[in-house]
């Protein structure tokens, strides 16, 4: 392994699964977008909660900062999510 993984890469990966199951990332190989998921994407967020809880004290002010931002934006898109299935 050629470089070391920072614990925002770390944030990013899990924030990228919730995306997917959002519906907002292509797949590279068919051009598409997949079939949204709230309950998939749920759970992505609540992956995020528990680091957060768990890391509590531990992370930097930068770390922190960067994890409640996502968390902010992931559980506003979810939200959306909620209401657009509902529509």
């Amino acid at each position: 392994m050629s470089s070391e993984i920072t614990f925002n890469a770390f944030v990013v990966s899990l924030a990228t699964t919730a995306a997917v199951h959002f519906g907002d990332v292509v797949d590279s190989s068919s051009g598409e977008r997949s079939t949204p998921n709230s309950q998939a994407a749920g759970h992505a967020i609540e992956m995020l909660m528990l680091l957060e809880r768990k890391t509590h004290g531990n992370l930097t002010e930068e770390e922190k900062s960067f994890l409640t931002q996502v968390l902010y934006e992931l559980r506003v898109r979810y939200v959306e999510l909620e209401k657009a299935s509902q529509s």
